[in-house]
């Protein structure tokens, strides 16, 4: 890509000229050029539709995060690059948790065994719910994870006894700070 760097003729130039858009990049001051977009005469498909629904929820959220001091403040400590707390906060929106294990080494049922939950997502995992139901469906028990040792492990401990695990099925659901949620059932092996 070309640069043209302390060009006086593009010195201080944003909007529009002619089919070309001049935009400047509040971080580092960067200008960029495009031509103008031109929207197309056909109707969006349903799926281009939910697309821009989708976008348009982004963009909501994305301001709202940025109303709230302290949220901005949490975005704004990762936006590299030229990105601003608004661009990470939307990519954020964009981007679910994935739950990348459910570890049941250490859960026997007793109460004080635990659950390991291995959490990853592109900005931060805000809460982790861990559900335990018998085989014929009857809740166990269900409640939030900790933080674990690490940003992405998450450790759920258990507070009621549970002495036939065999057959029961662990549900395991992450959120992040926009809401999206990954969820993953494990069914307890016999041992």
């Amino acid at each position: 890509m070309a640069q043209s760097k302390k060009n006086i003729a593009t010195e201080g130039l944003s909007g529009r000229v002619g089919n070309l858009i001049f935009r400047r990049r509040k971080s580092d001051d960067k200008i960029f050029v495009a031509r103008r977009p031109v929207a197309s005469e056909e109707e969006p498909t349903e799926a281009q539709k939910n697309v821009q629904r989708k976008f348009q929820r982004g963009i909501v959220y994305g301001s709202s995060a940025v109303a709230d001091p302290a949220t901005k403040a949490l975005y704004a400590a990762k936006a590299t690059g030229g990105r601003s707390a608004f661009n990470v906060a939307i990519a954020d929106y964009f981007n679910a948790p994935q739950i990348e294990e459910i570890n049941l080494d250490n859960y026997s049922g007793a109460v004080g065994s635990t659950i390991a939950v291995t959490v990853t997502d592109d900005f931060a995992v805000s809460s982790v719910h861990v559900k335990i139901e018998n085989m014929d469906g009857s809740l166990v028990e269900e409640g939030e994870a900790v933080p674990g040792t690490s940003d992405v492990d998450w450790i759920y401990t258990a507070t009621v006894t549970n002495e036939n695990l065999a057959g029961d099925k662990i549900t395991v659901t992450a959120y992040d700070m926009p809401g999206n949620t990954d969820q993953q059932e494990n069914e307890i092996p016999a041992r």
